[in-house]
Order: C-alpha cells, then structure tokens, then sequence
C-alpha cells in the first residue's frame, strides 16, 4: 500500500479476496478496522459470465453443461467448479464475518451497479466517509455494451469506459440449464440475504 496521509483514503481491490479463506485474517491483522467493499451480482449471470471470460481467455473449451453439471445431469451440480463455487456468496462471507463484524461490509448492488451507478456510488462514499462527489450526472450508458462510463469533466479530461472484455455476448444456455441453476443457488441466497438483512430479489 502507499503511504496515506491524514486526509486521503487508499482502497484496494481485488475479486479473489472475498472466495480466498485466509485473507479476512491476513486482513485483520493488517488492520482491524479496514472498511470492506463487496459487489455481487446475481451467481447464475455471474457463472454465465465467468465462463464467457475463459472462453474469451483460452480459446476452445468445454461446454458449459459439461463443466457446471456431474455426467451432464443437470440435477447434480458441480460444486468443485470454481465458476459454481464463486457464487456460494454465503459460505464466502460466513468466513469473512468470523473476523470482521458485519458493519464493517459493505454490499454494493452488482445490477444496480449497472444501472443506477449514482445510488450506488452514492451508497459507498456515505458508508466510507467520504462527501459526495460522484453523483448520477457523472455516468451515461454506453447502450452497444450495456454498461455505464464516467463522462469528461473540468478535473477529468478523459472519459473512460470499462474495456472490451466488460459487455461481451454470453452463449445461449437452455432455459432447463438456467432453472437448474437457480434452483441449486435458491436457498443459498435466501441465507445470504438473511445474514446481510439484503433482498437482492434474485430469482
């Protein structure tokens, strides 16, 4: 980390945190009273997505159905898959919460996020402290990707949007492949809702 003076805040981000179990104690001995930050958006989009990644990554790979189902069945899911295992957000954060206390995390609306990036930045500088300075007239959509950008300002020259691999098209899955999903994440979101007291209304 850089050094921080008095007045400035250092964040750091990086998504293999929250699934890796020995970080939130590295973390806490690090610093007891880091304020934490978790994006998280529905896991059935997000495996979707991960697997488009490796896709756009490697080339040539397996199937989705094969990868994220034991022998194709889709009523056997397989959980050694880190693409299925990511979205298990309750285990990830159980293991986070059995060193920091919940107010020390925040959970930022990964759809929301996507939509209505101004509540949402608005959301994290209240909870890190900071006064409004990014608001909803800092952001437009980008409607070919689906994403928002942070426009040009006085202080900002330059605008800048996420890169090529944000918005890439995902493969069509059959919907007997989605309902399985979501079927096998529903009751693992229920208690992550129930221990964040946060309805992300996932279906």
């Amino acid at each position: 980390m850089p050094e921080t003076l008095p007045h400035q805040m250092t964040i750091e981000k990086t998504p293999s945190y929250f699934i890796t179990k020995e970080v939130p104690s590295r973390i806490f001995k690090m610093s007891n009273s880091t304020k934490l930050v978790l994006v998280v958006r529905d896991p059935v989009t997000r495996a979707v997505s991960d697997y488009t990644q490796m896709l756009s990554k490697h080339g040539k790979s397996k199937s989705f159905q094969s990868s994220a189902f034991v022998r194709n069945d889709t009523n056997k899911i397989n959980t050694s898959w880190i693409v299925i295992r990511i979205g298990l957000y309750v285990k990830h954060l159980e293991n986070w919460l059995s060193v920091f206390p919940l107010k020390q995390i925040h959970f930022v609306h990964g759809e929301n996020l996507v939509t209505n990036p101004g509540e949402e930045m608005r959301k994290v500088q209240n909870f890190l402290g900071l006064r409004t300075f990014i608001t909803e007239d800092d952001f437009l959509m980008n409607k070919t990707r689906g994403f928002p950008c942070i426009k040009k300002t006085l202080s900002s020259k330059r605008g800048h949007c996420l890169d090529e691999s944000k918005g890439r098209k995902h493969p069509n899955l059959p919907e007997t492949v989605l309902a399985s999903l979501r079927r096998f994440y529903h009751p693992f979101n229920a208690r992550f809702y129930r221990l964040t007291n946060i309805n992300f209304h996932w279906t």
